[in-house]
């Protein structure tokens, strides 16, 4: 099944607060990172991200259902950030992620560098961003003494 993308609006910002939090309920748990998990954030910082011209928020749907959600931020003409990317976990493991990926990739065909970050030690997160063909930077972050984030950029030829 293919997933699509409708582009959020302020007044969906409730909405993407629970999905949030739904979504990052595991990795806070695990991690314990109220810091820099979204499912940590209160619904006013996706307010205060949606009103800033320089990001989208879209909605992962599958049929008519809101599976995850997926912010853009455009940090130059040809630069773009996906921060964050997320998916309920009943959904995860489908490939709506990987779908997620392609369309947005194909919203913004300015952009010829994306750049997004993970947690190192989440083997599956690392493996589907290097699949769809992102790269490690080398630029890491140690969160904690188990977690680390880990800086990932893909280039993309116009």
């Amino acid at each position: 099944m293919n997933i699509r993308l409708q582009k959020a609006a302020i007044t969906d910002c409730e909405k993407i607060h629970r999905l949030q939090i739904s979504s990052f309920k595991y990795l806070l748990d695990k991690y314990h990172d109220t810091a820099t998990n979204p499912g940590a954030e209160p619904s006013e910082t996706i307010v205060h991200k949606m009103k800033q011209d320089f990001t989208d928020y879209y909605f992962i749907k599958l049929d008519n259902e809101d599976i995850g959600s997926i912010r853009i931020v455009r940090l130059e003409d040809d630069i773009c950030r996906i921060s964050p990317m997320f998916i309920l976990p009943e959904f995860q493991g489908n490939g709506y992620a990987q779908q997620a990926i392609d369309e947005v990739e194909e919203l913004y065909p300015k952009a010829s560098i994306w750049q997004l970050d993970t947690i190192k030690e989440e083997k599956m997160l690392c493996h589907l961003y290097e699949k769809m063909g992102y790269k490690p930077t080398g630029k890491e972050e140690a969160i904690q003494d188990k977690m680390t984030i880990i800086y990932y950029e893909k280039q993309i030829l116009l």
